[in-house]
């Protein structure tokens, strides 16, 4: 490989800016009855966000993975979860702790992450640039805000947000108060800021069914107030729902074919309809869309991932997408990219620039927050800002804390851009090279870089790899369970992987492959 990650130096007050750092100090000095000038210079220490000496570690601890290497824990809580927690969950792989790209569970053995754990780890565990969410702590900086007192911290992420969603250059003031300023559609200049993906699509949603129905009774009558909405989705291989997913509140389950007596009930009252679109087929999305764009029916909305992680890892092309967010802007069709898997694994931080896309909508939260808090958001344009204050709120949705844990992964991601597409790519072909060697096995891999799935030519074939790389230390996972989804195993490794972690991982796969 050509690029390396580099590591960056960074303050809080190069992050946040010197005024408000030395506002926060003055305040907490008087607050807890101090001199300032300690409190300052914990405000300008800086921080190393990923040193030589914590990757060559993580490195050389690669080599344990699959081995015990602690005593582990001999007796652990009971816990209270539901029946179907309880059933899914693992006990011994629970983490005592985590270092880069591994973590070492209740039973001493260390584990390779190789879905990033579920797809919120962007920077591995314990990743060194988080200490300046210590300081910021130290200095008296609360988490504690509600929506009608966003910190300076929420408000600069909300900026930030915007700039590198629209493709602006950093520092570019002036481009930044236009996108703002903008009323143009299809012009992402809003962020509400919310907890989990869930209630972020929701928002979305909200939006959408705000075009047919009232959000309040004093409300004017919205422009389709009358007609039907209809939801595109993507099908699955039968033609059905299960292919999409897009959070776990009520109407979005019904969107992927569950809650069928609801839905049902739904549909024959002629308030919701949810029509599946075959994937990456632009004629059928066209005959779909023009089908319920006359009579009693509106498209309401068209929801897509890029990378149907949820789905086998199935990746979304350029040209479908393309040709239909031209037919849903020629017919007054909001654009929901759910981003919620995708982003920040992207040179770009949202896969969407990738694609060149201008979506009404994106959904964006795990990553971001690198598994340090809940934060989730909705970026979204101004011509759909229709709810009130209380159409869309999470008490707790715009933590100070959760903010600056966004801002530094973004700060990192953007400095290592060239090596997150190498790594990624690299990894990719790997794969490529590794199915051309066991065509008896692997029909092909999916998806894109870090977020790339193996598609199995049987169920049997998918759950034995799985088991044996389980059984290895390789934390991963097989999808068996849709819609004729081929059995895949979907992998989402850190953004922090090494080329040493990619050849172990990589390894360990031919090894289970070779003894199939």
């Amino acid at each position: 490989m050509k690029t390396h990650l580099s590591n960056l130096r960074r303050s809080l007050a190069e992050l946040l800016g010197a005024d408000y750092l030395k506002a926060v100090c003055e305040a907490r000095a008087f607050a807890e009855g101090v001199d300032a000038g300690a409190l300052l210079a914990i405000a300008e220490e800086e921080v190393d966000f990923y040193p030589a000496s914590f990757r060559d570690r993580g490195d050389r601890l690669a080599d344990s993975v699959g081995q015990k290497v602690v005593p582990g824990l001999p007796s652990s809580a009971r816990g209270a979860g539901s029946l179907a927690f309880l059933r899914a969950s693992r006990t011994a792989q629970a983490p005592l702790t985590g270092y880069g790209c591994l973590r070492i569970g209740e039973d001493g053995m260390v584990y390779l992450i190789s879905k990033s754990e579920h797809y919120h780890a962007s920077l591995g565990h314990d990743f060194p640039g988080y200490r300046l969410i210590e300081n910021a702590k130290k200095l008296g900086v609360t988490n504690i805000t509600h929506n009608n007192t966003r910190g300076h911290i929420t408000r600069l992420l909300e900026e930030e947000l915007i700039r590198t969603a629209n493709g602006l250059k950093a520092g570019d003031r002036r481009g930044l108060e236009r996108v703002l300023e903008s009323r143009e559609p299809h012009t992402l200049n809003r962020v509400l800021n919310l907890e989990t993906g869930s209630l972020a699509v929701e928002a979305a949603l909200k939006m959408m069914l705000a075009r047919f129905y009232r959000l309040h009774h004093n409300f004017p009558l919205p422009p389709y107030h009358g007609r039907v909405p209809v939801f595109l989705v993507m099908a699955d291989h039968e033609g059905g729902r299960q292919a999409n997913y897009h959070g776990t509140t009520l109407l979005t389950q019904t969107m992927r074919g569950m809650w069928p007596e609801l839905y049902a009930a739904l549909d024959r009252e002629d308030l919701f309809l949810v029509q599946p679109v075959r994937l990456n087929d632009a004629g059928h999305f066209e005959e779909q869309l023009l089908r319920y764009e006359s009579g009693k029916y509106k498209v309401a909305g068209f929801f897509h991932e890029l990378i149907l992680m949820n789905y086998g890892g199935i990746r979304l092309k350029e040209r479908f997408l393309a040709r239909a967010y031209e037919l849903c802007r020629a017919h007054d069709v909001p654009t929901l990219v759910d981003e919620i898997q995708s982003c920040i694994w992207s040179p770009e931080l949202f896969l969407f620039r990738e694609y060149r896309l201008k979506p009404d909508f994106v959904s964006v939260g795990k990553g971001f927050p690198g598994g340090q808090y809940p934060a989730s958001k909705i970026l979204f344009s101004s011509h759909l800002d229709t709810l009130d204050q209380f159409g869309a709120l999470v008490t707790n949705g715009q933590e100070e804390l959760a903010s600056l844990a966004y801002l530094i992964t973004m700060d990192f991601v953007q400095a290592n851009a060239g090596y997150v597409r190498e790594l990624g790519e690299y990894y990719e072909k790997a794969l490529r090279a590794l199915a051309r060697k066991h065509p008896r096995l692997i029909d092909c891999i999916e998806g894109q870089r870090h977020l790339s799935s193996l598609f199995f030519r049987s169920e049997e074939k998918a759950v034995a790899f799985i088991k044996a790389l389980n059984e290895g230390g390789v934390d991963i996972s097989a999808q068996t369970y849709k819609a004729r989804c081929p059995p895949s195993a979907l992998t989402k490794l850190p953004l922090t992987a090494t080329p040493k972690i990619v050849d172990l991982l990589v390894a360990r796969m031919q090894s289970a492959l070779a003894g199939m």
